[in-house]
């Protein structure tokens, strides 16, 4: 009994003995920032060191943003009195000078406007004359207050239903006085209020439309911005009157100056901010709704930079690999700044300082070597 229990006490410590590594090595899989090398892997992985050294770079922002156009330079065209369209002479894209006629509308109400203007106008006479001659009769006494404030009343009235009567047939383009009764028209045309493409047309002949209608939208190019994305972290680092480069993906090349005109200070739901910048010049290939890309250029500085190929991007932080000794590499993260002409700039810690030795060539490497270590 008791050889029995001996054996079975050794059965169960022999267990635990082998069960134990395996939840070591998951752990230090988990945690594993260090990876060794033989001679000939580092000769195949081509291991190349180096320290970070110090370098003046000017770094670049690179923005996202398009092509705008003012409030103001936008348009919406709409008949104040109502009408049917009798026909329309646009399309989408079309450019049109200021003045130049849109659309002809006609109803009936613009001619029953017409006429009550020259009954007005007509009118009018008679109340003025009987207004004057009431005034010297009262004067002489020969008229009493009553009739001469009556027909005072009646000739004011009849001036302001003709000045509003006027300001009505303004409305929809007809110079009251030029008009005549020879010239009412059943029809109106309605004309470009400004320069500018035709960027929407909401109607077609033959459709009733009413003063909320929005028959067209003109937009004039000649003031147009660039409307820009800013994340916060890049915020401090613009100025209204800084300058920057914009250009289209189309034409990388050919990049137009631009100055940044405001910087909002409203932050959206991904935390970045709008910034609005005027062209020095206007470009007419340059379209309302393009997408641009945009450089600015900051002030040049001394700092401590890397090659790009040293930093890896992992699980979004960045990391290098520094060398522990000949064999042994510990990866490290690290925190960048700008790039410029393949130098990355970081920020020494105690992990990474100015004297420690960083694999700049071959880190990718040793990142798979690191990771597939861990799956197994």
């Amino acid at each position: 009994m008791k050889r029995s229990y001996i054996l079975i006490t050794t059965l169960i410590l022999a267990a635990c003995s082998q069960s134990a590594p395996e939840n070591t090595r998951g752990e230090q899989a988990a945690t594993a920032t260090r990876v060794e090398l033989s001679d000939a892997q580092i000769k195949n992985a081509g291991i190349k060191l180096a320290k970070p050294r110090v370098q003046t770079i000017s770094p670049t922002i690179r923005l996202n943003g398009l092509i705008a156009v003012p409030p103001q330079n936008t348009v919406s065209v709409n008949v104040p009195l109502g009408g049917y369209v009798q026909s329309n002479r646009l399309m989408p894209g079309m450019y049109i000078s200021k003045g130049a006629v849109m659309a002809v509308i006609q109803d009936s109400q613009y001619i029953q406007l017409q006429q009550d203007y020259l009954t007005a106008r007509a009118q009018i006479g008679f109340a003025e004359a009987e207004y004057l001659r009431q005034r010297d009769l009262n004067q002489s006494k020969a008229s009493s207050d009553k009739v001469y404030q009556q027909a005072r009343v009646n000739f004011e009235s009849q001036r302001i239903l003709l000045k509003s009567l006027a300001e009505k047939l303004k409305l929809i383009g007809i110079d009251a006085a030029k008009l005549t009764v020879e010239g009412i028209n059943r029809s109106i045309t309605l004309k470009a209020p400004i320069s500018g493409y035709v960027t929407a047309v909401n109607v077609n002949t033959g459709k009733y439309v009413s003063p909320t209608d929005v028959l067209y939208e003109l937009v004039n190019p000649a003031r147009i911005y660039l409307t820009l994305q800013v994340f916060e972290r890049e915020m401090p680092s613009l100025f209204v009157g800084q300058k920057l480069f914009a250009y289209s993906n189309n034409t990388p090349e050919k990049k137009y100056i631009c100055r940044i005109e405001s910087v909002s200070r409203d932050f959206s739901a991904d935390k970045s901010v709008t910034v609005n910048a005027s062209f020095e010049k206007y470009d007419a290939a340059l379209i309302p709704g393009m997408y641009m890309n945009a450089e600015v250029e900051l002030k040049s500085k001394e700092t401590h930079v890397l090659p790009e190929e040293a930093i890896l991007s992992y699980e979004s932080k960045q990391y290098v690999f520094v060398a522990e000794s000949p064999s042994v590499f510990n990866m490290s993260e690290i925190k960048t700044g700008a790039t410029e002409n393949g130098y990355t700039e970081v920020f020494i810690n105690q992990a990474v300082n100015a004297q420690s030795s960083v694999v700049v060539k071959g880190a990718y490497s040793l990142l798979m070597k690191l990771k597939n270590t861990e799956e197994e």
